[in-house]
């Protein structure tokens, strides 16, 4: 059997859906870092050469899973909503932020991406809208809408004590050295950090969470109101 016919079947069990699944796994377990034509070559006992029938470069692999991402961001329905624009525009934001959550090796990737699919475009689409409705500019409205994707990015990759894609018994000893670090600080000179020296390594993620949409809406909501 040639080379050339036994790479066939490999390019139909390869689809550019089950390439990006593969991508995001990976990405998951082992960072992004991780992720490389090669190496998901390697895994699924391909040669690069049948990746690359899908994507050319690592670039436009990472444009896949960008808008795989936002592809599984479930938007509120498009219907009628009688609804303030603040609440429903918290919807979007919790709705993105839940899939940033799920995988959050990747979710820096949609800030630079989110204009590259048709997933994100509609994501941008509605929330424009919603910011039209409460009364921004044009330009006010996409800057707003750039500085809420921001912050929902900046939400997962910043969480104390979020667990990283690396060993265990590493992740909980640079946690240890961390805290140790902030503990021996001097009390009369720093007496807020020292006492929270646990919240700066770990924290409750649901708290953590909802606080950071509430602050960033009620911002919104009250710059909207001076204009």
């Amino acid at each position: 059997m040639t080379r050339k016919t036994a790479e066939a079947p490999a390019k139909e069990r390869l689809s550019r859906e089950r390439i990006v699944d593969n991508a995001l796994a990976l990405a998951d377990a082992e960072g992004l870092d991780a992720v490389t034509i090669r190496r998901l070559a390697q895994d699924q006992g391909v040669t690069p050469m049948a990746l690359y029938w899908h994507f050319k470069d690592k670039d436009r692999l990472l444009d896949g899973i960008a808008e795989r991402l936002l592809s599984d961001v479930v938007m509120p329905s498009e219907g009628p909503d009688a609804r303030p624009w603040d609440e429903q525009f918290r919807d979007l934001l919790v709705a993105l932020l839940q899939v940033l959550r799920a995988h959050p090796a990747t979710a820096h990737l949609v800030m630079t991406r989110i204009m590259l699919s048709e997933p994100g475009l509609n994501l941008t689409e509605r929330a424009l809208g919603l910011l039209s409705v409460a009364g921004f500019s044009r330009e006010q409205a996409t800057q707003v809408a750039s500085h809420a994707l921001a912050s929902m990015v900046i939400l997962v990759t910043t969480e104390p004590g979020r667990p990283e894609a690396s060993d265990t018994a590493e992740r909980e000893q640079r946690m240890r050295t961390k805290k140790a670090s902030l503990q021996v600080l001097p009390p009369e000179q720093y007496p807020n950090v020292v006492a929270s020296a646990d919240a700066f390594v770990q924290c409750s993620s649901e708290p953590y969470f909802e606080l950071g949409v509430d602050l960033l809406i009620a911002g919104i909501r009250g710059v909207s109101a001076t204009l």
